[in-house]
């Protein structure tokens, strides 16, 4: 009995140990950040309530390995302010911007100091008045928390890393796959570099190496699957695990936007100057040296010559990228061009056609007028072309309501109409297409369907793995695939593929300061 009580005491002890240490010296890290690609060639706005705003304890569920059961949640006093993330779209308003980064700044102040910060942006933003949102977001926060605060950032590498983002961060990092497969892994990454730093006691990285490369391409032209992307991001790894190496990346960049930022860009950081300096110099010359060989991760073809292809094909189901209006890269999500396009083609005017999935196009009227007719009946109306109507003005649909959907987080509200043997998918709102999910909830089956229709690029993984043939038709909108049609005035010149005689960039390491500099 003795013995036993004295082990109570002992474990007693323990516990109220292990609490003094919690209170008064685990890390304190802020969570804060705002995501978005905007195409600054859509006539497309994007207002606060896209973003889908979550603050405090909400933020964690961003993150699977912030769960509340993970050592990285439990070792750590965080404080998650607000983080927002929405579909790529138009420039932000103004407003909106302001309104966030407000919000994120107030609940910044009430919890001060910090030890470090978790800064999670995709780095993309286009903001009305703004040449760099993402610079100017970090150093408003900055002003707040102070120099001293340890900031960790993690991007999408289809973002754009300015001197100034660069120079506010300490440390910094992006996605090494596109499709981005490994998100989260690479948020984890950035999370994990931040504690370790802070705990081990070495603090910030003595040495920021940043590097812009003068190469702008889209990202179905660097997707990792294939070369001479997938060799590029794969030496990226081994090059960390040197001593004196804490981390490095390279950014494709954003290439729908026409801003001074928008351009490749290589960093790595770390304690050992010769070994960063190596690091991205390697990274910036391969870069280079591999820029005429980048080419579409799938063939292209005019709109006319992929539909010909689907319809002569075996291969079912057979998809179509309609490239151009891309709401996934920023596109409005609305361009009526291909919808009518495809409506017209006789192949498909009877129920015996091929039978074709067009997903999709916004028309709340039409989704208005479907829920109060309901299903079986028959629906006639406009859809499309609200915000971005330069190629083909709102198309008039006539058909039968096949299934309607509610409660999608995007769409709010879908309605399949049947024209002949085309299955149109309108939305409340517009929304992404990327699982067969999507598809089945609306009744309708991508694996025996004859054709698929996605306002997409590159196939995410559900519906790469879901294909027998695919085309990526070259259509036109706001996410453009043929960049020299795109009306470029403010993007640093000289820049590939828009210029290819120019002498070899300058590709060696400009240094950065530390934010304890600044």
């Amino acid at each position: 009995m003795k013995k036993n009580f004295h082990k109570f005491i002992f474990l007693f002890l323990i516990i109220i140990s292990g609490c003094s240490i919690n209170n008064n010296n685990i890390p304190k890290i802020a969570i804060a950040g705002l995501a978005i690609e905007s195409s600054t060639f859509s006539p497309a706005t994007t207002e606060e309530k896209a973003f889908h705003a979550k603050t405090d304890n909400d933020v964690f569920s961003f993150y699977p390995f912030l769960s509340k059961d993970s050592i990285l949640r439990q070792n750590i006093n965080w404080i998650p302010t607000l983080r927002g993330h929405a579909l790529p779209g138009g420039i932000v308003t103004k407003e909106a911007y302001e309104s966030l980064v407000s919000k994120t700044l107030d609940k910044l102040k009430k919890n001060m100091p910090y030890d470090g910060l978790f800064f999670d942006i995709h780095g993309a933003m286009s903001v009305q008045g703004l040449d760099d949102p993402e610079g100017d977001f970090i150093t408003r926060i900055r002003k707040v928390i102070g120099n001293k605060t340890f900031i960790s950032t993690s991007m999408d590498l289809h973002g754009n890393v300015s001197k100034i983002l660069a120079e506010e961060t300490d440390l910094i990092t992006c996605y090494r796959m596109a499709p981005h497969e490994d998100a989260i892994e690479s948020k984890r990454r950035a999370v994990k570099n931040l504690i370790e730093r802070i705990n081990n006691g070495k603090g910030k990285p003595k040495y920021k190496a940043w590097i812009p490369v003068p190469i702008l391409l889209p990202g179905e032209k660097t997707s990792t699957r294939v070369e001479p992307a997938k060799s590029l991001y794969s030496k990226i790894k081994p090059l960390t695990k040197q001593e004196g190496v804490i981390d490095a990346a390279i950014w494709v960049g954003y290439p729908w936007a026409d801003e001074p930022r928008n351009h490749g860009v290589v960093m790595a950081t770390g304690d050992n100057e010769k070994q960063v300096k190596n690091v991205a110099e390697t990274l910036a010359e391969n870069f280079w040296s591999v820029r005429n060989e980048f080419k579409f991760v799938a063939p292209t073809a005019t709109l006319k010559e992929s539909i010909d292809m689907a319809i002569n094909s075996s291969e079912k189901p057979f998809i179509i990228s309609d490239m151009g209006d891309n709401p996934t890269a920023g596109g409005a999500g609305d361009v009526t061009w291909t919808l009518d396009k495809i409506l017209k083609r006789s192949e498909f005017n009877s129920k015996n056609g091929p039978s074709l999935i067009y997903a999709s196009i916004p028309g709340p009227k039409l989704v208005e007028k479907a829920i109060k007719i309901g299903i079986g009946g028959r629906v006639k109306e406009f859809v499309g072309a609200e915000v971005d109507n330069r190629y083909s003005p709102p198309l008039l649909l006539d058909g039968e309501i096949i299934s309607i959907f509610h409660g999608d987080v995007h769409a709010e509200t879908e309605v399949v109409v049947r024209n002949g043997s085309v299955f149109v998918i309108v939305t409340k709102k517009r929304k992404p297409y990327h699982k067969e999910l999507d598809f089945v909830q609306l009744s309708l089956n991508p694996k025996k369907t004859d054709i698929i229709v996605v306002k997409i690029g590159y196939l995410v993984p559900e519906l790469f793995n879901l294909k027998k043939g695919w085309i990526m038709a070259l259509t036109p909108g706001g996410v453009d695939q043929n960049l020299e049609r795109l009306n470029y005035k403010r993007i640093k010149r000289p820049m590939f593929p828009f210029d290819k005689d120019f002498d070899n960039p300058n590709l060696e390491v400009r240094w950065i300061k530390s934010s304890n500099e600044l």
